[in-house]
This record gives structure tokens, C-alpha cells and sequence, in this order.
């Protein structure tokens, strides 16, 4: 099992939290997505992650990467 931590933008609450971890959830592979408000930071847990298509799907949600 792998695990990504990914420093995005503009997560501001519950509701940023929740689009992020509706919108990473069913991509193949991934198990887990954990977001903290606080730092920004989406932790995604699974096999054979592939960070970059993870970041785009981030940016197309609304939430770029730093």
C-alpha cells in the first residue's frame, strides 16, 4: 500500500473536504483520501498511485497544487 501526501490550495472547510475526497475516491487504486484543512494537505492511500493524474483531478476540482 502506498500513501501520497499532496499540499493543495484553497481548502478551506468541511464542505472543500468532502468535494476533495467525493471527487479522489473512485479512482482505481485508491482506498483512502484524508484531508486536513489546517495544512492543506490530502493524504491518499492505495496501490499503483499515479501522483500526477491525482494532482490534475486536485486542480480540476478547484483545489491546485503548491
Amino acid at each position: 500500500m502506498e500513501q501520497l501526501e499532496i499540499q493543495s490550495s484553497k481548502i478551506k472547510c468541511g464542505g472543500c473536504a468532502s468535494t476533495i475526497e467525493k471527487g479522489l475516491k473512485d479512482f482505481a487504486g485508491i482506498t483512502e483520501v484524508k484531508v486536513n484543512i489546517e495544512s492543506n494537505v490530502v493524504s491518499v492511500q492505495g496501490s499503483e498511485l499515479d501522483k500526477t493524474v491525482i494532482e490534475n483531478k486536485l486542480a480540476e476540482l478547484g483545489y491546485p497544487v503548491v
